[in-house]
C-alpha cells in the first residue's frame, strides 16, 4: 500500500528515521518495522546502515539481538530495551501509536486537530505528539516520558 493509504487494523511495514534522547545521551538512526498481531521484527541500524539492534516480539516473548550477536529476551519490551539499550521502548502501544490511534484496551487522554486526527495522546504515562500527517497516517512523531525522547519520522508505509 503506498504512503498516506488507510490505517492498517492487522498489520503494516514501516520504514523511517529515529532519534533517541535519554538523559544527557543520545544517538540516531534509521527504523525497518514489520508488525502483525502475533509478532513483531523490528530493526534498528546506524545512519550508516550498520546493525544496533532487532527486536523481536513472538509468543509473548521479547528478544533483542545486539550488533555484537549478543541475545537477550523478556516478557516485556521496555525492561528489555532499557537494560541493554539504555533506553525504554514502548512496544505494547506504539503498533496503535504510529497509526493515529490509541491502545483501545487502556485508558488514554487526546486531543484532536481540525481534520479530527490526534494531535496528542497521553497513554501509559506516554506523551504522543503528532507533528506532521501524510493523508491519513503519521508521518512525523514526537514519544516522550519522563527525560526520555523518541522523534521518529516515517519515510514508508506498507500495509497488507
Amino acid at each position: 500500500m503506498e504512503r498516506g493509504a488507510g490505517i492498517a487494523r492487522d498489520g503494516f511495514e514501516l520504514a523511517g528515521r529515529v532519534a533517541v534522547r535519554y538523559g544527557s545521551d543520545g544517538a540516531s538512526g534509521r527504523i525497518a518495522w514489520r508488525h502483525s498481531p502475533a509478532a513483531d521484527d523490528l530493526f534498528i541500524t546506524s545512519v550508516l546502515g550498520q546493525g544496533i539492534a532487532r527486536i523481536t516480539r513472538r509468543d509473548g516473548e521479547i528478544k533483542l539481538v545486539t550488533a555484537d550477536q549478543k541475545e537477550y529476551g523478556a516478557s516485556d519490551a521496555e525492561s528489555l530495551t532499557e537494560r541493554v539499550l539504555g533506553w525504554r521502548l514502548p512496544l505494547t502501544g506504539l503498533p496503535d501509536w504510529v497509526q493515529g490511534r490509541a491502545d483501545p484496551a487502556r485508558p488514554a487522554q487526546f486531543t484532536r486537530d481540525a481534520q479530527s486526527r490526534l494531535s496528542e495522546l497521553r497513554q501509559d504515562d506516554w506523551r504522543v505528539e503528532y507533528q506532521e500527517y501524510d493523508g491519513a497516517r503519521p508521518s512525523k512523531l514526537r514519544i516522550s516520558r519522563a527525560d526520555l525522547e523518541i522523534r521518529l519520522v516515517v519515510d514508508q508505509w506498507v500495509a497488507p
